[in-house]
């Protein structure tokens, strides 16, 4: 029975523990759910040609010593089979392959099966969110079949297009503009198309990235403001084509902006029922988000491998991991920065019933119900922030998603970018750098962006007046040319993440002498960047153009 139908019949009740009961659960009842699936993923898992290719052929493998043996994987470890599409080897039938970015200027894509068993977790988590949402406490949720939801979603085969998929499984939500007319329309259409019918039939629910659910945010924002200043006709036009409700609303909203002299919002037309961002850096964008629509956005995690397996409930104070979504190993603080030093140790990890509040953690999955990724490091990292919360009367541990691992910068969810990706496009530049590090930073008004730190050669200096502004063009062009994710920042969120530092010749060379170290190439430690530019102040060699764009 689809979900609407269980809802027509009044079980409200029942629905809530059979899609949010996990909440309920003690860490001893969800460490049972966790070895259940995982010894039933194992043994489907050692069975297959992958598994047995990669545990070289032991058998009947428990847990814990599975994780004793088995190294920590990353996608290079299952792209030989995943990438030629090699089902015969999977653990299960795929019936779909997701796709995303791996590695801009080394590996343009990665794709990731998904099984039947994989589908349906996804679709009753996907519901469990949707029915958070709209909740302000525990049992209560405002869900209904005539609901509607804004379309601002990548299509498949990435993750996001997902969700229309598994709602209209279980719920005949409507999306806007109708999935099929959205995946032929420019991001730009589907905006216009979506305001026009949402002004039409109202707007219940949004979901996106973070950034992008800002961007379309501002942009219905400005076709309120020009609706407002639109001529005669145009408005006589407006009241033609809308309900009666909508142009009393909108009368309203344009009153009452009028007299607190500001823009019209999303909130002065639309009264969102539930609100989910996903994606990296939505921190950034939450407060603004709540102000523009009057409703505070639920976080969720879900990604190409590891699939949706974590959201936020009624208090928006960090996200709860589905018990049956993944195997959930976490890597500590201290052992990230062991693997970082040397690229051969592998990192101990810890189980959900062994993490500490406080504590900094890179996740570690292994994806139930004929997955394929075992012991995989997903590439993110959290903080625990509780074990318990008394607010939401859980007794199992929550997390905040702070970033992706420090070897990575990921700029609003669209990028990718590596050592090897800016080493390529300082490459083909022709531009004479001879050091450099980036580092992930954030404006005044609490936007990423990519902080390029450059030394240039002395004989660069003395041949070419090479200004910031030249090395930002030229770098800008050919990041764009090694990272299709980095063109559609601009294309799409109209967003320029680079910023360019000039240090004086000799800066590196100075900081080795002083802590025998090489500058880390991604993301430094902030003690080590404050060590450099100390020393690049104290250098006496003329540098042009020193500063920042």
């Amino acid at each position: 029975m689809r979900f609407q139908d269980k809802l027509k019949k009044g079980k409200s009740e029942k629905l809530w523990n059979e899609y949010c009961g996990f909440l309920d659960l003690d860490i001893n009842e969800y460490m049972s759910i966790q070895n259940r699936l995982m010894e039933e993923q194992l043994e489907l898992w050692s069975r297959s040609k992958l598994g047995k290719q990669m545990l070289r052929g032991k058998n009947n493998v428990s847990i814990d010593s599975f994780r004793n043996s088995m190294p920590l994987t990353s996608y290079s470890d299952y792209a030989n089979v995943l990438l030629q599409k090699k089902a015969e080897m999977l653990p299960d039938q795929p019936l779909l392959w997701i796709q995303t970015t791996w590695e801009g200027g080394k590996q343009p894509i990665k794709v990731a099966p998904y099984t039947k068993g994989m589908l349906d977790t996804y679709r009753n988590n996907t519901m469990a969110c949707l029915m958070l949402s709209t909740s302000h406490e525990k049992g209560q949720f405002d869900v209904s079949a005539s609901d509607t939801i804004l379309y601002g979603l990548a299509p498949l085969p990435y993750a996001t297009g997902l969700l229309p998929l598994v709602l209209n499984e279980e719920i005949d939500i409507e999306f806007l503009p109708p999935v099929k007319e959205a995946e032929k329309m420019t991001f730009s259409e589907r905006n216009k198309k979506g305001f026009k019918l949402g002004l039409k039939k109202n707007i219940d629910y949004f979901f996106g990235l973070g950034s992008v659910t800002y961007f379309v945010s501002l942009s219905l924002s400005k076709m309120n403001s020009s609706n407002n200043s639109a001529s005669d006709n145009e408005t006589n036009g407006f009241f033609e084509k809308y309900s009666f409700s909508m142009i009393s609303r909108y009368l309203l909203a344009k009153i009452r902006c009028k007299n607190e002299k500001r823009e019209m919002m999303p909130k002065d037309l639309f009264k969102l029922k539930g609100f989910m961002v996903a994606g990296t850096d939505n921190d950034c964008y939450k407060d603004d988000l709540e102000d523009l629509w009057g409703i505070r956005p639920m976080e969720i995690f879900a990604g190409t491998e590891p699939t949706c397996i974590g959201t936020e409930t009624w208090t928006r104070d960090g996200m709860y991991f589905f018990p049956d979504a993944c195997f959930y190993e976490f890597i500590p603080e201290e052992e990230m920065n062991r693997s970082l030093k040397d690229p051969a140790y592998q990192p101990k990890t810890c189980l959900m019933n062994e993490v500490r509040e406080g504590e900094k953690y890179e996740l570690v999955v292994s994806v139930f119900k004929g997955g394929v990724f075992m012991r995989y490091r997903v590439g993110d990292v959290y903080r625990c922030v509780g074990l318990k919360n008394v607010e939401d009367q859980t007794k199992i541990p929550r997390f905040k998603y702070l970033d992706r691992v420090s070897t990575i910068i990921d700029i609003a969810g669209f990028t990718r970018i590596s050592e090897h990706s800016i080493g390529t496009a300082i490459k083909l530049s022709g531009i004479d750098i001879k050091e450099w590090f980036a580092v992930k930073e954030y404006t005044e008004n609490n936007r990423p962006f990519l902080h390029l730190y450059v030394e240039m050669s002395t004989q660069s200096l003395v041949s070419h007046a090479i200004s910031r502004d030249i090395i930002k063009e030229h770098l800008t062009v050919y990041f764009k040319y090694v990272d299709q994710d980095y063109k559609d920042l601009k294309k799409i969120l109209g967003i320029d993440p680079l910023e360019i530092t000039i240090l004086r010749c000799g800066t590196f060379e100075n900081y080795k002498r002083k802590t025998g170290q090489n500058v880390r190439r991604i993301n430094p430690l902030a003690h080590q960047i404050r060590e450099l530019l100390t020393l690049e102040k104290q250098s006496h060699i003329n540098q042009v153009n020193f500063g920042r764009v």
